[in-house]
């Protein structure tokens, strides 16, 4: 007998007929003699309606007020749950609804992208011992103890729920059930030949969540390395009946280093098209300049990302080239306009077609020269890369948009993930 988390977002949770399906997964696992605790988001579309109807009500004021905007968000879930503690007890599974604030799920006071900060599993796991009862918990939602006011995680904040849980209840594992059945070497629609994983390891999900994959949500990844909480990412649309409770069902498991026995040099290819380009020129190159562009970009909550440095031959002025969301591309070019005296700058230059190319594996740890292998690859197919950037196990190449294709099916084969075995 094992505990688990089993977590189903939106696409899976869309109409009752999918809430059905999924009650169907969760009553495979009670009747297996699993303990389980179910995390659900809003059904499909149900967050984008509720936030049309805050923005319709608001008439004379430009802002929400945060805290009656996260009461309306975080009702989404509050449905989903209630419908799915319905269907169950239909089916004749004893389960019942928690919302964030009845755990409770605490977090800080960081309205609409609160932080977990504690959850209190005792009661769940006694009414596991004692009502073999099924908990059905509203994802992305908690409360803020001092204000008593409910609160919401953000974007993804169900995962980051799913994976908190499990780290509070002690499971043996939290399985994501979404729309695809695991995590790929690359993105599908891109490589055809891309093969699913069996398994991944925190620091490499970590990367390519944060690098342009949107299987799971980066800091549900966090959440999960730092407590040691293994994920295993499976689809909702795989048959119930078809599982076997106690095998092994196709997906990803995503877990520690070490229980990765055979490791690949590159793991995956991420890709991101959501990137700009800024070239700030001719400065004088002496202490501070830096510091002059990035703290008033910083201050604007702007996120910088590949920073590349060029000197002038005479060692008088440099270049600074960096990227930054394509979102953030004409205010990031306002701030520094507005700071152009103190920076001290000749001209401002920026790219809005480029695309940000990323190769990921632990294996590069110990192996030489993986990225010199790309440079030539991408050389042999004429694609120019304008910055580089690298890590212990990664590194990231800014192209011309046009090319993200051709680029990532290139390192995709050069690397041997199109013969990969999931």
């Amino acid at each position: 007998m094992a505990r688990l988390v089993m977590k189903f977002g939106g696409t899976s949770v869309a109409d009752i007929d999918r809430i059905r399906n999924v009650t169907r997964h969760v009553k495979r696992e009670v009747d297996a003699g699993h303990d389980v605790a179910v995390v659900v988001s809003a059904m499909s579309g149900t967050t984008d309606q509720l936030v049309a109807w805050c923005e319709a009500a608001l008439q004379t004021r430009r802002i929400f007020d945060a805290r009656e905007y996260d009461a309306v968000l975080a009702t989404g879930e509050q449905v989903t749950a209630g419908l799915l503690a319905i269907t169950l007890q239909d089916m004749d599974v004893n389960a019942r609804s928690w919302l964030g604030w009845q755990l409770p799920i605490l977090t800080s006071n960081v309205h609409t992208s609160a932080r977990i900060l504690e959850i209190n599993g005792a009661e769940i796991v006694k009414r596991f011992a004692e009502r073999r009862e099924v908990a059905v918990i509203a994802g992305f939602q908690g409360l803020h103890k001092e204000t008593g006011r409910i609160t919401t995680l953000g974007r993804g904040g169900s995962d980051t729920s799913a994976v908190a849980v499990a780290a509070a209840i002690r499971a043996d594992r939290c399985d994501i059930y979404t729309d695809v059945d695991g995590v790929y070497t690359a993105d599908p629609r891109v490589v055809p030949r891309a093969k699913r994983l069996a398994k991944i390891a925190f620091e490499e999900m970590l990367e390519l969540a944060s690098l342009g994959a949107k299987v799971m949500q980066v800091r549900s990844v966090e959440l999960g390395m730092v407590h040691n909480v293994r994920i295993f990412v499976r689809s909702s649309f795989d048959r119930p009946e078809d599982v076997d409770p106690h095998g092994i069902p196709p997906g990803t498991l995503i877990c520690d280093e070490e229980e990765i026995v055979e490791q690949q040099t590159v793991t995956g290819i991420a890709f991101s098209r959501d990137e700009a380009q800024i070239s700030v020129r001719e400065v004088e190159d002496k202490p501070g300049v830096a510091a002059a562009i990035f703290i008033p970009l910083a201050e604007a909550n702007i996120n910088v990302d590949m920073i590349v440095q060029n000197v002038s031959p005479d060692g008088k002025t440099t270049d600074l080239t960096f990227t930054v969301p394509a979102a953030d591309y004409q205010r990031s070019l306002d701030v520094i306009t507005k700071a152009k005296k103190t920076i001290g700058f000749k001209r401002l230059d920026g790219a809005t077609d480029v695309a940000k190319i990323s190769v990921i594996g632990i294996g590069m740890r110990s192996h030489a020269g993986v990225a010199a292998q790309a440079f030539q690859a991408l050389a042999e197919r004429a694609i120019n890369i304008r910055a580089i950037t690298t890590s212990e196990i990664k590194f990231s190449l800014l192209i011309d948009a046009a090319f993200t294709e051709l680029a990532v099916r290139t390192l995709h084969s050069l690397y041997g993930l199109d013969q990969a075995t999931a």
